[in-house]
């Protein structure tokens, strides 16, 4: 008889995205075997993913890892983010998940990693992929996880509890700097682009210069292939001139283009996973995409319709609907401004919880 390993995990949509969460105690003590097993969790490599919990999407073949705080804080966890392809052998642990990570507050809690208040309990997240500090606030009526509200996303049917996400160290947590090239512009491939890195690292271009709109589908886009073979040009060459190396086959840095919003204010974005178009938009993107609206000089701060507060929400269009973004800056001599922050608000649900199983020739389990 063909052994199986049984996992713990519990089964949750974080934001506009879902996957297994686990903690980092019921799996192996390395990434590579850590690999093996979320391939075989997930059912990658197969397009359909048919033998495991993917969803045989990028959005939905995402995997969180979390752990006690390595430092002991009791309000802190670590959360390590996994992108599990769908079609090939392969886990990227370069980037994190914005969306993803507004489970892991409600998970924290459940899994008594922190302790639960009255009313809402604030959880502080470090981002292993990245080392971003994250503060999330949970609502805990009577010290328990509420997942029902009346809290609604654009991406994500009916409504429930709010996760507030609030990112303090936002700026260059992949590259080390607000501007990895050292402008608010650079022409890449005769496309003017910025180069962005808060919460996530970003390439931003005008839609226009592109040939597109900002309203188009996600089905539209990904159609396209001469365009998604030119923007993956020019995110590769901008990944050089970011000190990032060669991206091809990572995730990081993300593309998005943009243009004026339809609505009247904030602006519109298309974001891209970035081989494909996000059918909404990520957390941690739609941060930066909310950013570069703010400072002067990016090209998307001339099509933005924001106010002048140093503290202001971003409306972001997207596919789907839209996403708010809450950015903090400073003014600073000689008409600077400096990142201080940003946030917005997700939901997330529990799905499921129990145990997922892989065959022990991949992995035997702890102790074994």
């Amino acid at each position: 008889m063909t052994r199986q390993t049984a996992i713990p995990c519990t089964f949750m949509r974080g934001g506009t995205s879902r996957g297994p969460y686990f903690l980092a105690a019921d799996l192996p003590p390395t990434r590579e075997e850590i690999s093996q097993v979320l391939l075989a969790a997930m059912g990658s490599p197969d397009a359909r993913q048919i033998d495991g919990l993917g969803g045989a999407t990028t959005l939905t073949s995402k995997v969180c890892i979390v752990s006690p705080a390595a430092a002991g804080e009791a309000q802190q966890v670590d959360y390590l983010f996994a992108q599990v392809s769908v079609d090939k052998a392969f886990v990227d642990f370069g980037p994190t998940c914005g969306n993803m990570l507004s489970g892991i507050g409600p998970f924290a809690i459940e899994k008594g990693l922190v302790p639960s208040h009255d009313g809402e309990t604030s959880v502080l997240i470090r981002a292993v992929n990245t080392g971003a500090l994250i503060e999330a606030v949970v609502q805990t009526p009577g010290g328990e996880v509420a997942y029902d509200g009346d809290t609604a996303i654009a991406g994500v049917p009916g409504t429930a509890a709010p996760v507030v996400l609030n990112f303090a160290d936002a700026v260059g947590g992949a590259t080390g700097s607000l501007m990895p090239t050292g402008h608010a512009q650079d022409v890449i491939d005769g496309v003017a682009v910025t180069c962005l890195d808060v919460a996530m690292p970003v390439v931003i271009a005008r839609a226009a210069d592109l040939g597109k709109t900002a309203r188009e589908t996600a089905k539209e886009l990904d159609a396209d292939r001469d365009f998604m073979a030119r923007i993956e040009a020019i995110r590769r060459a901008a990944g050089v001139a970011m000190g990032m190396g060669d991206v091809a086959g990572k995730v990081m840095p993300k593309f998005a283009m943009v243009a004026e919003p339809a609505g009247g204010q904030g602006i519109a974005a298309r974001y891209f996973t970035p081989l494909a178009c996000h059918e909404a938009m990520a957390v941690t993107g739609g941060i930066c995409i909310a950013t570069a609206a703010m400072l002067p000089g990016t090209v998307a701060h001339p099509l933005a319709r924001i106010g002048p507060n140093e503290r202001e929400t971003v409306v972001i269009e997207h596919p789907t609907g839209q996403m708010e973004a809450v950015i903090s800056t400073r003014r600073t001599g000689n008409d600077g401004v400096e990142v201080l922050g940003g946030g917005t608000l997700r939901t997330a649900r529990k799905i499921m919880q129990g145990e997922v199983f892989i065959p022990a020739r991949i992995w035997s389990g702890r102790g074994a």
